[in-house]
């Protein structure tokens, strides 16, 4: 097993030729537990072989790059774009946009890419409700999975779509059980 941070590996499972990406976008409002979720869910697929990519929407302006590094000063100085690379790991910093099929489509050499948000994509979703304002959530198109919180399991369970799975938060292993089932 290749270690961590050594690029994309094929996973045990997979066959040349055949492999697909799994797109799953784990939806919810703010601090209902996305990033955690995204997080054990990555461990768990490393864990049992898969290769993991992350997408994060992000509706703020956020700064990946340091004041005074190199490639700081260098868009500072108005490049377009700049790139870091090391014998492990590459980071680009482009100063435009990029929509969630175009991302996808760049990972589509992992096992599953996890979607932290893009809450009206179309893709399979897991709804985090941490609260009542979460339920709305419900309504979003292509709902596979509901994880909830100990306080809404009884709201969740009269509100959610027929025949549609219910996980509590912390059962990392049935929601990844659920990721391995429904697999394309």
């Amino acid at each position: 097993m290749a270690a961590r941070g050594s690029g994309i590996r094929r996973n045990r499972r997979s066959t040349a030729g055949s492999h697909k990406s799994n797109v799953w976008q784990i939806v919810g409002y703010k601090n209902s537990g996305k990033t955690t979720l995204v997080c054990a869910l990555i461990e768990r697929l490393r864990d049992q072989g898969y290769t993991v990519a992350v997408i994060k929407h992000d509706h703020h302006g956020f700064e990946m790059d340091h004041p005074n590094t190199d490639t700081w000063r260098q868009r500072q100085a108005g490049a377009n774009a700049v790139a870091i690379t090391s014998g492990n790991r590459t980071a680009r910093i482009v100063e435009q946009g990029s929509g969630l099929q175009e991302l996808v489509k760049s990972f589509q050499g992992y096992d599953y890419i996890l979607v932290e948000g893009f809450k009206h994509e179309h893709y399979p979703k897991v709804v985090l409700i941490h609260d009542p304002n979460g339920l709305e959530l419900l309504s979003l198109s292509s709902v596979s999975a509901v994880v909830v919180w100990e306080s809404m399991k009884s709201s969740v369970a009269l509100q959610k779509p027929s025949g549609t799975p219910q996980f509590d938060i912390n059962d990392i292993s049935g929601i990844s059980l659920l990721l391995n089932q429904q697999r394309y």
